[in-house]
């Protein structure tokens, strides 16, 4: 088997997804319009988001298989993911997120239990096979240890690391001397100078206190005002497409995985910003999570049209 480009260190999770008119307000009681069962997990989402778009990804997790944790895996494998690096402890469960969305504004609350996701050990990242490498790419719903070393490691390999800081953890900005890349929405990036001290901010200036603390690169995604981009040249601005917004869920997730196989197949900054800005907007026109992922030609017709 080919050797994998991008390695992504994340989780899995079962998501179980309910719609409804709006997001219920505390202790309200809303009556669901459906309900749905899928894949999950930002590692997983990452992972075939990136596999979609013809990236060669690999994911290291961990799955348990009680409650049908080896066919989360099989799934993963039937997306194209290298999934080698997957253990999967027989007496655990797999991670749980509970999503609700508001169809007045395709908006999402989520609950993640994180189950196996939560014991991924350090010994399962040091056996972690690096060579070949160009990105390791992780989230925030593992142990922070286990990311910081696997960072670690990367660095020494030579091996670029991107932090998707979601969903917001205190005591992650420690994790940013390590980091190439930051992507973070607004909200994770005022949390994260908040707890470095600053105080609230406009996203272009959020995204340069952070790029101080370490990463020569740093993304502020901003919904459906665009994206905010700061490196060594400077800050940019990527307006969002127009589309109409259905379902909001995995959006960021495909961003990141978009952006992350562009930036390995060498694209130049413009065309990885726009090429995974087209992705996320695609992804939140339809349904689902990565039901809702598009494939590499969806990406490129849509690029063709607006050229």
């Amino acid at each position: 088997m080919t050797r994998p480009e991008i390695l992504v260190l994340g989780s899995v999770n079962r998501d179980l997804i309910v719609h409804a008119p709006r997001l219920p307000l505390p202790g309200e009681t809303l009556r669901g319009q459906r309900f749905g069962s899928c894949l999950g997990g930002k590692g997983a989402n990452q992972a075939v988001a990136a596999a979609r778009l013809g990236a060669r990804v690999a994911l290291a997790a961990r799955v348990g298989l009680l409650e049908n944790g080896a066919a989360m895996v099989a799934q993963l494998a039937g997306e194209g993911v290298d999934t080698r690096a997957i253990v999967q402890p027989a007496d655990e469960v797999p991670g749980v997120a509970l999503i609700v969305v508001g169809a007045e504004d395709a908006e999402n609350q989520i609950v993640t239990v994180a189950g196996s996701n939560g014991t991924l050990p350090l010994e399962q990242v040091e056996a972690l096979r690096l060579d070949g490498l160009l990105w390791l790419v992780a989230q925030q719903e593992l142990p922070l240890q286990s990311i910081a070393r696997a960072f670690q490691r990367a660095r020494a390999a030579g091996v670029k690391t991107a932090l998707n800081a979601a969903p917001f953890r205190a005591g992650s900005e420690s994790l940013l001397p390590l980091v190439d890349l930051l992507v973070v929405n607004s909200l994770e990036a005022q949390a994260l100078v908040t707890t470095l001290g600053g105080a609230a901010a406009e996203p272009v200036v959020l995204a340069q206190t952070l790029r101080a603390k370490g990463p020569a690169a740093v993304l502020v995604s901003l919904g459906a005002d665009g994206l905010c981009w700061v490196d060594a040249d400077g800050p940019r601005h990527v307006a969002a497409r127009s589309v109409k917004a259905v379902d909001t869920v995995g959006a960021g997730d495909t961003l990141v995985g978009a952006l992350i196989t562009a930036l390995a197949e060498g694209q130049p900054i413009a065309n990885a910003l726009a090429f995974a800005q087209a992705a996320a907007a695609l992804a939140v026109s339809r349904a689902g999570v990565q039901d809702a992922m598009p494939r590499r030609e969806e990406v490129e017709l849509l690029l063709a049209q607006n050229n």
